[in-house]
């Protein structure tokens, strides 16, 4: 024993002992210099970190700001739709994309179009549209236009864009009512994106919370769990969702079987999440923090939410950004069959059901026009998705 440790007072039982460390506050630049690069990163959040990995992704970035841009005109389809969607022209039906010009006759006229020139040609029965060079029309910005309820509640006729008074702008053609395309697939846009964020939600809380449990406590119900879903997936989707979607009631309103393809979206989608979540927590459950949280008391939807969870979060970034695509497709796939959403909903589904003709198609390619967001959705979903599983680790 040293001299030091032989001299030391003892205390007294139930006394404080004296320790020797510093209360001092620590301060991490004492121990060594940093770069303001480093002393940027050391004390950036989790979420800073994640920006700054996601935006090192330039097309998952590009694809992301397109998607918020998508997502937010839905909030006013109305105003962004030069005219309503019900419209009907009948003296332009089948009318084809009218282009938009800046000069005329070498001067400056601003945004225009041309007037059209009707014909219908005898040997195949045929409407055929010209331009009429003579007739110049304006197109209008900021503009009192077709009147409208907005969200079906508030009536206004305020538009972004009019067609020319006394005259009409076909940008994208007309259908075989009269109805303008362009108008059409806007309003479209909000039913087919937003069953896809309402399916993957549905799917989401089942998915977490199934496989979730059946990973924290295996036993019985990760028995019957895994049963259930091996029954679900050995089913074929397509012909399950046809099925399901026949069954509802032509008198059903639109409203209930929007709901209703939402579900059944939603319903055949979770299995795949559910065993992947199952999987995971099984080998995270045995880890020290897991069994730490345990001995704190912590309660079991806690421990999954809050520990377990986050340490696979890039997977479930990967599987929403799969699913919502996949739901979108659903709908226009039941949609384009007939079996899906049914008129007067307006969705990209039911506006390719209108060129299921080949005949039709061949003479009036523009009526498939709507498939293109639905590839530029479907794209934008999996380069972000891409970009985002990389982020939610940002240390990799």
């Amino acid at each position: 024993m040293s001299t030091k440790e032989a001299n030391s007072p003892i205390p007294a039982p139930g006394a404080a002992m004296t320790h020797y460390v510093s209360d001092a506050p620590f301060d991490p630049h004492s121990i060594e210099k940093l770069t303001p690069a480093q002393e940027k990163v050391y004390l950036a959040s989790q979420w800073k970190l994640m920006w700054w990995k996601f935006k090192q992704h330039k097309i998952a970035l590009v694809s992301a700001i397109f998607l918020i841009l998508l997502y937010g005109s839905i909030l006013i389809s109305e105003l962004l739709s030069p005219y309503n969607l019900h419209t009907r022209h009948v003296n332009f039906v089948f009318t084809p994309p009218q282009s938009v010009h800046l000069f005329h006759e070498g001067s400056f006229k601003g945004p225009f179009v041309y007037g059209l020139n009707y014909k219908l040609n005898m040997e195949n029965l045929k409407r055929e549209y010209s331009e009429n060079k003579k007739e110049v029309l304006p197109i209008r910005f900021f503009c009192s236009g077709e009147p409208y309820k907005f969200w079906g509640v508030i009536k206004a006729d305020f538009h972004f864009v009019c067609p020319p008074r006394g005259g009409q702008m076909f940008l994208l053609g007309t259908d075989r009512l009269g109805r303008d395309m362009l108008s059409r697939i806007i309003a479209g846009a909000r039913i087919s994106l937003t069953i896809g964020l309402i399916g993957i939600t549905v799917s989401f809380v089942l998915g977490i919370v199934i496989g979730g449990l059946a990973g924290y406590y295996g036993g019985i119900f990760d028995l019957v769990t895994q049963r259930i879903i091996e029954v679900l997936q050995s089913l074929p989707s397509i012909p399950l969702w046809l099925a399901l979607a026949a069954i509802m009631p032509v008198t059903w309103s639109p409203l209930v079987i929007y709901f209703g393809i939402t579900l059944i979206l939603a319903m055949l989608d979770w299995t795949g999440l559910a065993r992947a979540v199952r999987s995971k927590l099984l080998s995270l459950r045995e880890e020290d923090y897991v069994l730490a949280a345990q001995l704190m008391g912590a309660k079991t939807w806690r421990i999954i939410s809050r520990h377990m969870v986050p340490g696979f979060l890039s997977h479930l970034i990967a599987s929403a950004t799969i699913s919502i695509p996949t739901m979108v497709l659903g709908e226009t796939a039941l949609s384009f069959l007939g079996l899906g959403l049914r008129p007067p909903i307006t969705s990209w589904g039911v506006l390719l059901a209108e060129a299921q003709n080949i005949n039709v198609v061949a003479l009036y390619p523009w009526l498939m026009l709507p498939v293109v967001p639905v590839i530029l959705v479907i794209l934008a979903f999996n380069f972000m998705g891409d970009g985002m599983r990389d982020a939610a680790d940002p240390y990799k």
